[in-house]
């Protein structure tokens, strides 16, 4: 639905011309702009906002916007989530864009045929899936010396409770702990955790210490991952 919501921005940005207002290049900057081989994202940045991975709208003026419109029309609340930030401009903005073409027409007409959808037989996983290996997106094996430090899926520790769900308990609150550490934005560190306990879920880890023990371990290996993920170049994105 994220995908699908960024990609509703595309279309009506193409079928409204919506590009070609001056007020939406001052607001996003201009479409001509060529897209970069790559783009360096700065996590630290209120000035846009968070949907996709890899603070995707930092990428290009073009998917700033579309990645502004899902997020006004996906967070009813959004006025408060983006309170004080730079991007609440955007988004204010996008509000009464969206107002104004609302009872127009488009202004794209198109003859050009498409394949019928009983032709298509590949899916939007498979799609999207073949574009992340693509752009470098996925890293299946990229915390798995360091989590297996910490756990272990030798049989011998079969009865114990599984790393995945381990993580899924304590999540908000290692989370709060290194935000106040390291003083990055909680929705990074979300990040690393998120990719931390699908891997912990593949490797079929379990915890080999108390908890108590094991979140202290976990806290000291987060805030490690977390600043390794920010500043040697990993948030680095290939286009």
């Amino acid at each position: 639905m994220r995908i699908l919501r960024h990609e509703a921005g595309h279309a009506i940005d193409n079928a409204f011309k919506l590009r070609q207002r001056r007020r939406r290049q001052q607001v996003f900057g201009p479409s001509y702009k060529a897209y970069p081989e790559y783009y360096d994202p700065k996590p630290y940045s209120k000035s846009f906002v968070l949907h996709l991975d890899s603070w995707y709208a930092q990428s290009h003026p073009d998917e700033d916007f579309a990645e502004t419109f899902a997020v006004w029309i996906s967070q009813p609340d959004w006025r408060e989530r983006y309170a004080g930030w730079p991007a609440l401009k955007k988004l204010e903005y996008m509000d009464v864009l969206m107002k104004d073409v609302a009872a127009k027409r488009m202004s794209i007409r198109t003859h050009r045929k498409v394949d019928p959808l009983p032709k298509i037989r590949k899916t939007l996983r498979a799609h999207y899936e073949r574009k992340r290996r693509h752009y470098g997106l996925l890293h299946p094996d990229f915390y798995d010396r360091d989590l297996r430090k910490l756990f272990s899926n030798d049989p011998v520790h079969a009865p114990n409770m599984k790393a995945a769900r381990f993580i899924a308990r304590v999540r908000k609150d290692v989370r709060r702990m290194v935000a106040s550490w390291t003083g990055e934005y909680q929705y990074t560190i979300d990040q690393v955790l998120e990719s931390m306990l699908k891997r912990a879920n593949e490797l079929n880890l379990r915890l080999t210490v108390a908890e108590e023990q094991a979140k202290m371990d976990f806290l000291v290996l987060l805030t490690v991952q977390t600043m390794n993920y920010l500043h040697s170049g990993r948030h680095r994105v290939a286009l």
